[in-house]
């Protein structure tokens, strides 16, 4: 009868023991499964974010030398409205990665990438100051990728 006992006991903690087991595995492939979730999450934000700053400085450019230029009043009015669809494209993105990536640094180079953009429009007086514009807003586009990369591949 004790063999009987202790046979039965041995079952139930045996079930019990792989029962905790099988509950930590899940609980860490869960984990696991939000992390990399979050991961792609977070990769998709910058690289969104870093696209529409880019489309937008490309468009502002535009818009501007064609100012500059002083091509037909059709034509600017395209590439204004061009550059409102464009500027319009950040600001998703821009809400996702300081929402996604609490990081301060990279959270102030993306603000600091997207004012540099959207102040093209502030240096129309000549070409050179143009050109210097954009240029910050290459450098400004650049520390925001290095800043977001920096935090992404953090251990």
């Amino acid at each position: 009868m004790l063999a009987t006992v202790i046979a039965v006991l041995g079952t139930l903690l045996g079930a019990v023991v792989a029962g905790v087991f099988q509950q930590r595995t899940a609980h860490r492939a869960e984990r696991a499964a939000t992390t990399e979730q979050l991961r792609r999450d977070r990769l998709n934000a910058v690289t969104e974010l870093a696209a529409a700053a880019s489309d937008h400085r490309r468009a502002m450019w535009m818009r501007e030398t064609a100012t500059l230029n002083n091509e037909p009043a059709d034509r600017i009015e395209e590439l204004r409205a061009a550059s409102y669809v464009t500027r319009s494209a950040i600001t998703r993105p821009l809400v996702a990665v300081q929402v996604l990536l609490p990081e301060p640094a990279v959270s102030a180079a993306a603000k600091d990438m997207v004012s540099a953009t959207y102040s093209m429009r502030e240096h129309r007086q000549s070409s050179e100051a143009l050109d210097a514009a954009r240029k910050s807003a290459r450098t400004a586009h650049d520390r925001f990728v290095t800043a977001a990369a920096e935090y992404l591949t953090a251990p």
